[in-house]
C-alpha cells in the first residue's frame, strides 16, 4: 500500500471516528437562559452537517484484477498494487472515493479510483485483489456491487455538492 493510500485511509478513519463521536454527544445551538431546558441538536441526524456523505451511484458490474498488472503503471501514473484498496473506472475523477457493498453478503469496502477501465463491454468497475477479497468475491470474480460516492467535508475535493 503506497503512502498516499495509507494517508487517505487513515484520514478517513479519523473522520469516521469523529463523526461517530458527534452522534454520541449532543450539542447545543445556543446557550439557553438559566433554568430553561437545553435544546439538543443531533448533528449526525442532520444531513447538512454530516462530515461524511454518500451519494448512491446505483449498482455496477465489477470484476477484480491483480497479479498480471501488479507493479505496472496505472492511468494516473501510480504503480498498481494489488494489495491496495483501489479501483478503475472509465470516467470518475482520480482520487474519487467509492464505498462498494456486495449485496450477497453485505460486506463493504472504501476504494480510491486511480486507474481507467474496465475495457470489457458489460463491466463498469475493476477493483483490486485486496478489495475483492474484502468483499468476498475472489472466487466468483465478477459481481454486481452497490456503489456510493464518498465525500468528506473539508478533506477532499467536493465530489458531492454541499448545501
Amino acid at each position: 500500500m503506497n503512502s498516499l493510500t495509507k494517508l487517505m485511509l487513515f484520514s478517513l478513519l479519523l473522520i469516521l471516528a469523529g463523526a461517530s463521536a458527534v452522534s454520541q454527544y449532543p450539542t447545543t445551538s445556543a446557550e439557553p437562559k438559566k433554568g430553561a431546558e437545553k435544546p439538543v441538536v443531533n448533528e449526525a441526524a442532520n444531513p447538512d452537517t454530516s462530515v461524511v456523505k454518500y451519494q448512491n451511484m446505483g449498482k455496477m458490474r465489477a470484476s477484480w484484477y491483480g497479479p498480471k498488472f501488479n507493479g505496472k503503471a496505472t492511468a494516473n501514473g501510480e504503480r498498481y498494487n494489488q494489495e491496495a484498496l483501489t479501483a478503475a473506472h472509465r470516467s470518475f475523477r482520480f482520487g474519487t472515493l467509492l464505498r462498494l457493498t456486495n449485496p450477497n453478503n453485505q460486506k463493504s469496502v472504501i476504494v480510491r479510483v486511480n486507474d481507467r477501465g474496465p475495457y470489457l463491454r458489460y463491466r463498469q468497475l475493476d477493483i483490486s485483489k485486496a478489495a475483492a477479497r474484502e468483499l468476498g468475491m475472489m472466487k466468483k470474480g465478477v459481481s454486481h456491487l452497490k456503489v456510493e460516492q464518498v465525500s468528506l467535508r473539508g478533506v477532499n475535493f467536493p465530489v458531492i455538492a454541499f448545501n
